[in-house]
């Protein structure tokens, strides 16, 4: 308990009174807390999560009002799949920034990890109806993604087909729509989706995997066979590898 009052006193009153303004209009306390947060997220990508999550904690005990802060936390709590600390601060930043379409995202994303998918399903939707929201395709991803885990794909399709109007490019999107095609026996369809991300620098063993299904339902020895190397050189250790060895393509 101490610790904690330690760590609020930075941004006491008399703190706030010797803070200045740069040019750029940026104070001096939220300049230093904005680069801690920097950071915070640079840790994150590296994949340190526990360091980025001390360097929120800096954050905030410079400027406990810095929204971003606790927008990052949370998806650094989600990270750990502490997914009730992960809501308590999304939820924290959102009611601070009430419509902020990238937090409402997150929102959307973190109900559908916990199975909430009513509720996902509404916040994906609020963040979409923002008009000047930039980051359009992925919430459609996450939204169809959530839609194929909720047990409704006729209902994910079409809303991963406009996705993949705005991003082409992305794996997971064509990944997502190339497993939908596979799976109502539209395996030529499939073949396009897939064969766009494993010819790709994102190509996993699980597309790969899915690959070698759709050319064999197909009857394309020589692409299964030119699939299945890339799999057992890339992903030797992979349950997919394990699994064309055993000729286990139904399971």
């Amino acid at each position: 308990m101490s610790l904690s009052g330690c760590a609020s006193a930075g941004a006491s009153g008399a703190e706030v009174e010797k803070d200045t303004i740069s040019s750029s209009g940026e104070t001096d306390v939220r300049r230093r807390a904005r680069i801690r947060l920097e950071l915070a997220a640079n840790y994150l990508q590296r994949g340190q999560a526990s360091v980025a999550l001390e360097e929120t904690r800096q954050a905030l005990a410079t400027d406990p009002t810095f929204t971003d802060a606790y927008h990052l936390r949370g998806l650094i709590y989600m990270q750990m799949n502490d997914l009730g600390l992960a809501e308590e601060n999304l939820l924290k930043a959102q009611g601070m920034r009430p419509s902020d379409p990238d937090i409402m995202h997150n929102l959307g994303w973190l109900a559908c990890q916990k199975q909430q998918y009513a509720q996902a399903e509404h916040m994906f939707d609020k963040a979409l109806a923002v008009p000047t929201y930039m980051d359009r395709s992925k919430t459609m991803m996450s939204k169809g993604v959530c839609l194929v885990r909720s047990g409704k794909p006729e209902e994910a399709e079409p809303i991963l087909q406009k996705a993949y109007e705005f991003d082409a490019a992305n794996p997971i999107i064509g990944y997502e729509l190339a497993q939908l095609k596979y799976n109502k026996g539209d395996a030529r369809r499939a073949q396009f989706y897939i064969r766009r991300v494993n010819n790709g620098s994102f190509a996993s063993a699980e597309s790969l995997w899915l690959g070698i299904k759709i050319e064999r339902s197909l009857g394309d020895q020589a692409s299964v066979r030119q699939l299945a190397g890339q799999l057992h050189k890339r992903f030797p250790d992979s349950k997919q590898s394990l699994a064309y060895e055993r000729g286990a393509f139904n399971e």
